[in-house]
């Protein structure tokens, strides 16, 4: 017995210590595969090296992620960045100018969506919201994430290999990428002929169903906080916060009821007054709303649309006149 007693500790250490090292070999094998997930939210890093000096970005949910964009500005030589994510809330927004905000130049610009939910949530369910609060951990500081919890960052963003489940499967030799991406659905639509124009209105509707059906509250008094802090942030860091609602086309405008829309301009115009901070709202602007070839879906403009529209807000926002005058 006495003989045996040093080999059965021997296996005692070398059998855990054989698991963890396979555990962080996998791990370290995996981690490509699950960073892959978060691929909207690689241009994070390129935050300092080599875009610096900010003169003009935005934040916001699919709204500000898809519907502005800057390849006008940059080739003007202005330093822009859209800081816009899929169903990020006011909340994520604070957040990632906490982390990143540094790199806004004083004097700059930051305009900051306000959609019909932006006062409640995009997600419509608790695996959603999960699903989008875990990619948040990839790329702030434990400080900066809403809610943060140890075990969460430890199984998701540590040692993802953990939470991996089906993904395992990944680590197999010729084994295809799966990528899961939070974007907004774009449908593929033919020129808008009639049938064309019925199934853009029938995806209208699910939009409509999505942001509005099955929720309690639609203006949540956190929320409110949140884009009075945001507000707060740039005032503070030197900034001109701009409030605006990007365009929606007319089947995404027709079922939105009066009272919500009653609610929803006295809640943004009281902020807007409360703040001295001005707001535009291009939701039912005719130029987009009547034409359906601008939009990718219901709610979010295409690319054509896209550079129409940031070609607009530089014409018409009076703050954007310093940052391209510069």
């Amino acid at each position: 017995m006495k003989k045996s007693f040093p080999i059965f500790l021997i296996k005692c250490i070398a059998i855990p210590a054989a698991a963890v090292l396979l555990l962080f070999w996998l791990n370290r094998s995996y981690r490509k595969f699950d960073y892959e997930k978060y691929m909207d939210m690689w241009d994070l890093q390129a935050l300092g090296n080599p875009i610096t000096n900010v003169q003009l970005a935005n934040v916001g949910s699919s709204h500000g992620a898809y519907d502005i964009v800057y390849d006008d500005f940059t080739e003007r030589g202005i330093s822009c960045f859209n800081f816009g994510h899929t169903s990020q809330t006011y909340q994520y927004d604070l957040a990632l100018l906490a982390e990143y905000g540094h790199y806004l130049d004083k004097g700059g610009v930051l305009l900051i969506p306000v959609s019909y939910f932006s006062f409640n949530n995009e997600t419509t369910n608790a695996a959603e919201a999960q699903a989008l609060s875990v990619k948040y951990y990839h790329f702030l500081s434990p400080k900066n994430v809403p809610d943060y919890d140890l075990f969460t960052d430890i199984v998701t963003n540590r040692l993802p290999i953990l939470s991996a489940g089906e993904d395992l499967i990944k680590l197999l030799p010729r084994t295809s990428l799966s990528l899961t991406v939070f974007a907004a659905e774009a449908p593929d639509l033919p020129a808008m002929d009639e049938a064309a124009e019925a199934e853009f209105a029938n995806r209208a509707a699910q939009r409509f169903d999505r942001h509005f059906n099955n929720k309690e509250e639609y203006f949540l008094p956190e929320r409110e906080e949140q884009l009075y802090a945001i507000i707060t942030y740039c005032k503070e860091h030197e900034l001109t916060p701009v409030l605006i609602t990007t365009p929606f086309s007319k089947y995404y405008n027709a079922p939105v009821p009066e009272d919500f829309l009653e609610r929803f301009y006295g809640t943004v115009n009281r902020i807007a007054s409360d703040t001295g901070v001005n707001y535009y709202d291009y939701s039912h602007d005719k130029r987009f709303s009547e034409n359906l070839s601008l939009f990718s879906d219901s709610d979010h403009l295409n690319e054509a649309g896209a550079a129409y529209f940031t070609q607009i807000l530089a014409e018409e926002v009076s703050e954007l006149s310093a940052v391209i005058s510069e």
